[in-house]
């Protein structure tokens, strides 16, 4: 059995990273890989690969078919199969990770597959809800900061992650290397007060300007709660996040944009924040954090209630949208008034789920189980 992956994305991000560790988790069950990539992503040669996982840009969807080898293969996609590789040819498993949730999308997405391995519990409750063939086990994922926690400096740089694909975003994306030479590009050092700290893409599933228009006025009124956002994301994105950010108190809430030293990162938060949660698969970052010894804070929902253990690696909330932040005020109070900050390195059980020996074992019955498909006649 061959094993062709595909992740056509040309941005980086925790899909990209979940590829990179289930590449690694692969190569120890005595599986490669051929990575089907996107001409434009430049990151997979930085992501500690595995010698034996063949890289293969493709410039064209069309020609993904003529990249498969010969024999029995298992297909594995990162989100759904292209529909080039849909075609039913024996001892071909067609297979894919569901890195979103399908509630609130259209699962049509995910048909013909004759496996869908979920990364949550929330996830897989959905891709059953809609008749589709959820492995019987979540995947999660792994606490693994790798070389994106060396030591290096966190420098301010641009919140902005260019669309070249969008006429407005070329031109501003030409543009402001010219009005970042204008900035300051200061270090970043902890200031007095509670930090909280986003450390994640600025993407639409996050919410994060939904959020924030809830939680901004309770924050408004806690000037010595400060707001380091570490992220970059789509012109709309940001635009709108800064929208909701504009009712802060000047400089309560700051940009960084998007920094490699993620480890370093979360070392120097008081807690990790999340976004909402029902467009969230997971939340590696979650993980992550929890990881570094960092704890977080999170909406009292799934994903959040499989990744964070509440009291021990963190706290969760009431949604905002249901109470206008008053449970999240709530709880600021309490940490400013000196409550017991959690310390996730103490919670041994519930961080073992994510380790790398916890997601080999999760594969292995996946991997003899694509053994036993494509062997058959």
């Amino acid at each position: 059995m061959k094993l062709v992956q595909v992740n056509l994305q040309p941005h980086f991000g925790g899909g990209e990273v979940y590829t990179a560790f289930l590449c690694r988790a692969l190569s120890q069950l005595g599986v490669a890989t051929r990575l089907l990539v996107h001409p434009r992503a430049g990151f997979w040669n930085e992501l500690g690969l595995p010698d034996e996982t063949e890289i293969v840009a493709v410039a064209d969807v069309a020609e993904l078919p003529n990249h498969l080898p010969q024999g029995p293969l298992w297909l594995l996609s990162h989100g759904p199969l292209p529909s080039e590789l849909h075609v039913s040819i024996p001892r071909r498993l067609r297979t894919a990770i569901a890195h979103m949730p399908v509630q609130g999308r259209n699962p049509a997405a995910f048909a013909d597959h004759d496996r869908i391995y979920a990364v949550s519990g929330w996830v897989r409750d959905g891709l059953l809800a809609a008749g589709l063939p959820a492995w019987e086990t979540p995947l999660y994922g792994v606490a693994e900061i790798g070389k994106r926690g060396i030591d290096a400096p966190i420098i301010r740089t641009s919140r902005y992650d260019w669309d070249r694909r969008k006429g407005r975003d070329r031109l501003f994306g030409a543009l402001e290397p010219l009005v970042e030479s204008m900035r300051r590009h200061p270090h970043f050092e902890r200031r007095p007060g509670l930090t909280l700290g986003i450390v994640s893409r600025l993407t639409p599933i996050k919410q994060f300007p939904l959020l924030f228009s809830h939680l901004v006025p309770v924050l408004a009124k806690r000037p010595q709660v400060n707001l380091e956002i570490f992220g970059s994301g789509g012109y709309a994105s940001v635009r709108d996040l800064d929208r909701e950010l504009a009712a802060l108190p000047t400089g309560q809430a700051r940009f960084w944009g998007q920094q490699g030293n993620v480890g370093g990162i979360y070392r120097q938060l008081d807690y990790l924040l999340s976004g909402l949660p029902e467009k969230e698969a997971l939340g590696l970052n979650i993980i992550e954090a929890q990881a570094c010894g960092t704890p977080v804070i999170a909406v009292h929902a799934p994903p959040f209630t499989e990744t964070v253990s509440n009291g021990l690696t963190g706290f969760l909330y009431r949604d905002p949208r249901q109470d206008a932040g008053a449970d999240f005020g709530r709880l600021l109070d309490e940490l400013l008034d000196g409550r017991h900050r959690p310390k996730p390195e103490l919670a041994e059980g519930h961080l073992a789920r994510f380790s790398v020996d916890a997601f080999v074992e999760r594969l292995r019955p996946v991997v003899d189980d694509a053994r036993r498909q494509t062997s058959r006649e």
